[in-house]
C-alpha cells in the first residue's frame, strides 16, 4: 500500500479535507493513479492501494421519497464490494422507497464529481446512512473529494462528523 502523504507536501485540499482539519480529526490521504477510462472508481482505488474491497467505501446518493421523511437526497457510504439496498436503504432512514440520484443532480449537490464524491465537505450536510461494516474495520477509505484521492479515516470520526446513522443498507 502506498505510504500517506503529509498534507503540505501534497498541496491537496478539498473540502473534505478542510472538514477531517478544521474537527481535528486524524485522517490519512491516498493519491493514486487512475486509468483513463470511467469504471468501477472504487474497485480501482482499492485495488490501486493494496486494500481489501470491503474496506474502501463508495459514498452515492440516493433519492428518497414517503414514511416520515420528506423526499430528498440521502448519502450512503457502503464498501464497493457490495450493492446498496434500496429497501434498507429507505428504511434506515424512515421513507418507503429510494432510487439512485441522477449522476448530474449528484454532482450539483455534492459539490463534487461522479467517482470523486466524498461524504465530507459537501455544501450542504445531507442525512448520511453508512453501512454497519464500517464497524468492522480501525480505518476505512472513502473518496478525498476527487478521482484518485482517498482518505483513511475512523469509522466513528466519519460517523461523528457526518451525525451519521450506521444501519445494514446492502444487499
Amino acid at each position: 500500500m502506498p505510504a500517506p502523504h503529509p498534507i503540505e507536501q501534497t498541496g491537496l485540499v478539498t473540502p473534505a479535507i478542510r472538514l477531517l482539519q478544521a474537527a481535528g480529526v486524524d485522517f490519512e490521504i491516498h493519491e493514486y493513479d487512475r486509468g483513463d477510462e470511467l469504471r468501477d472508481f472504487g474497485r480501482e482505488a482499492a485495488d490501486a492501494l493494496g486494500l481489501p474491497f470491503e474496506q474502501v467505501f463508495k459514498t452515492l446518493l440516493l433519492d428518497v421519497e414517503g414514511g416520515d421523511a420528506p423526499a430528498d437526497p440521502i448519502v450512503v457510504v457502503v464498501p464497493v464490494s457490495c450493492m446498496v439496498s434500496m429497501k434498507l436503504a429507505a428504511a434506515a432512514v424512515g421513507s418507503k422507497k429510494a432510487a439512485m440520484c441522477d449522476p448530474e443532480r449528484a454532482e450539483r449537490i455534492t459539490g463534487y464529481v461522479v467517482g470523486g464524491i466524498s461524504p465530507l465537505g459537501q455544501p450542504k450536510r445531507l442525512r448520511t446512512v453508512l453501512d454497519e461494516t464500517v464497524e468492522l474495520f480501525d480505518l476505512i477509505y472513502v473518496s478525498g473529494g476527487r478521482r484518485g484521492l482517498d482518505i483513511a479515516v475512523s469509522p466513528a470520526d466519519l460517523a461523528r462528523l457526518l451525525d451519521a446513522i450506521i444501519a445494514p443498507i446492502t444487499a
